[in-house]
């Protein structure tokens, strides 16, 4: 049961009764009067029991975006039923309009909607409507909560897809449209074509030359059909926020670009989540189907407040890479986490696979490092110089064991993953 703003209406007027005929018999009599128009509301309210809830399905979106969460009201009771109706989403879901003025009559239906903007990526769920039944008085209200379950997904915004048409344009130029002259592992012959100065003579072919009479040098373009595994670490590491999301969001937004460009260039693409153990994987998709199930594999990760177990992680990549790979470690460069879990098994991977291990960097940290207001922010600023120090000595590590270290803000290290991945390409060392 509810009461409305009207009862305390009701009971103030009772001053006038009172004014006119002061007494203990007249506060008696209207605070009964009260009670009993109280309680004729309640039972002459239509009975929420009679109302069913039947949600229409919904899709997913990007963060960021809107949707129109739509829901149909049914009475089937013998009673009208009018009052308010709450669409119950959780708070994340960024319902802006969930209540609604409810009026539906015996036996008939009613359609609601409600605008959902998502302030954050995963799964935006919803158990039930709330409905508050007024009586025909307007001063107490019947209300129950009716199951009405629903599921939105949210999906990663990639954001650095503006960054796509210009690797995609150097991407073209490495793959035929200018030829690349260069040899080594990871590259494929492409064409034949005369010498110009400054070609290297390691290209001559030499049999061509002697049928055309010329020198004639072999081209060569990055091979395709290589194959890079996104590894994706949902550590408690990653759920540090810089700015307004974690790290995790960032390392998603720098896998979507690399994919999307490597998808372009002929390589496949496979994606490991993991932490103590394998959170979610993609495997074996490839055209157009492979950005859908990324985002989708992606949509519901969220970082597990445990230690990354490495041995766990690199066990799986290798169980999966038979052939020589480029491996991305998308994790922090955090040097506790790394020095006792990551070192000791790294050589593991780089002894048959190229790898590259892309960081998100906290620009603050930098910007506290150099602060010297007063005591407090010198104390703060020799804080983040011994984390850039930590960071710095955990990066010589990694490059003395052969892994190529990123370390970007959030915003920069999806195109410089995306550069580095190209420089691979063009010095043929995938």
């Amino acid at each position: 049961m509810a009461l409305t703003g009207r009862v305390p209406l009701l009971a103030l007027a009772g001053v006038v009764p009172l004014w006119l005929a002061p007494g203990r018999a007249t506060f008696a009599g209207w605070a009964l009067l009260v009670l009993l128009a109280v309680g004729a509301d309640l039972l002459l309210a239509g009975s929420p029991k009679a109302l069913t809830v039947e949600r229409e399905p919904l899709g997913s979106l990007r963060l960021g975006s809107g949707a129109q969460a739509s829901f149909v009201v049914t009475n089937r009771g013998p009673r009208r039923v009018r009052g308010v109706v709450r669409d119950a989403w959780q708070p994340s879901a960024g319902a802006t309009d969930q209540r609604h003025r409810l009026d539906v009559p015996a036996g008939q239906r009613r359609r609601f909607t409600t605008r959902l903007v998502p302030t954050r990526r995963g799964d935006r769920l919803v158990e039930h409507a709330v409905v508050r039944s007024v009586g025909p008085l307007g001063l107490a209200a019947r209300q129950r909560a009716l199951p009405a379950p629903g599921r939105l997904r949210v999906l990663p915004p990639f954001t650095s897809r503006k960054h796509l048409p210009s690797r995609l344009a150097r991407l073209r130029e490495l793959d035929g449209k200018a030829a690349v002259q260069v040899r080594g592992q990871g590259t494929e012959f492409d064409s034949l074509r005369d010498y110009v100065d400054g070609d290297d003579v390691r290209s001559i072919d030499w049999r061509a030359t002697a049928r055309r009479q010329q020198v004639v040098v072999r081209t060569w373009r990055p091979e395709r059909d290589r194959r890079v595994l996104i590894v994706l670490d949902t550590s408690r590491t990653s759920a540090a926020r810089i700015g307004d999301a974690p790290r995790l969001d960032a390392a998603m937004d720098a896998a979507l670009l690399l994919a999307a460009l490597a998808a372009r260039a002929g390589d496949r693409v496979d994606l490991l989540a993991a932490d103590r153990r394998v959170r979610a994987r993609v495997e074996g998709v490839t055209g157009g189907g492979l950005l859908p199930a990324l985002v989708e594999a992606m949509a519901p990760l969220d970082a597990d407040l445990v230690e990354a177990d490495w041995t766990v992680v690199v066990g799986a990549v290798r169980q999966r890479l038979t052939q020589r790979a480029l491996v991305v470690l998308l994790t922090p460069l955090e040097a506790a986490a790394l020095e006792e879990g990551l070192l000791p098994v790294v050589q593991q991977l780089t002894r048959h696979h190229q790898v590259v291990l892309a960081s998100v960097a906290d620009p603050q940290v930098a910007e506290q490092a150099a602060a010297r207001g007063d005591a407090y922010a010198v104390f703060g600023a020799a804080a983040a110089q011994r984390s850039q120090l930590d960071r710095l000595a955990v990066t010589a590590e990694l490059t003395r064991a052969g892994v190529d270290v990123l370390d970007a803000p959030p915003e920069s290290l999806p195109p410089a993953l995306a550069d580095h991945y190209l420089a691979l390409k063009a010095a043929g060392r995938l």
